[in-house]
């Protein structure tokens, strides 16, 4: 039996030079630029600020640092009442009452430190079931990314600041 090549015609990345792509990795999808990070829900307010604030109680399985301090979670976006209520006239009273349609979907984009994180699955349900926890959070879609890749440039102060008191040696950030 023939092994299949990744680069088949049906891959995006087929025929570019570079590295060998992920077969289960979505690289299509718009990823936030390096100076929009570190995201941290600065000026959130309602359902995203709660989403924030649960984030920042998540931390990193191998040190006491918050995933949202450490930089992994490069954005947050919620589908407000009226955008997801908006021309969908299909939800009955039965469903409302069950809860089965009441809520606010949420999306994660959010990274690891690398491809391989061996807390990747812990790490990824425990946001999905605490951001599900949340009051009026009625779904939520949490997508990995990988673009731009995670650096300690994507660490916030208080996240570094975290990184020294657990023992780590962390550079100042540079002054751009």
């Amino acid at each position: 039996m023939a092994e299949q090549n990744p680069s088949s015609a049906d891959d995006p990345t087929a025929g570019e030079s570079g590295p060998t792509y992920c077969a289960y990795t979505d690289y299509s999808q718009d990823t936030p630029s390096e100076t929009s990070l570190p995201a941290t829900g600065k000026n959130a307010s309602g359902t995203e600020q709660r989403v924030w604030d649960v984030l920042y109680e998540i931390e990193d399985p191998e040190m006491p640092v918050s995933i949202v301090d450490l930089g992994l979670i490069y954005g947050v976006r919620v589908v407000e009442e009226s955008e997801a209520t908006a021309g969908d006239d299909s939800s009955t009273d039965e469903e409302d009452i069950a809860g089965d349609a009441v809520g606010t979907p949420v999306a994660i984009d959010m990274t690891l430190t690398y491809t391989g994180c061996p807390a990747r699955k812990m790490l990824t349900e425990e946001v999905e079931e605490e951001v599900r926890s949340i009051e009026g959070v009625s779904e939520v879609a949490l997508e990995l990314v990988w673009s731009p890749n995670w650096s300690l440039e994507m660490v916030t102060e208080q996240g570094r600041a975290d990184l020294r008191e657990f023992g780590l040696s962390v550079p100042e950030r540079e002054e751009a």
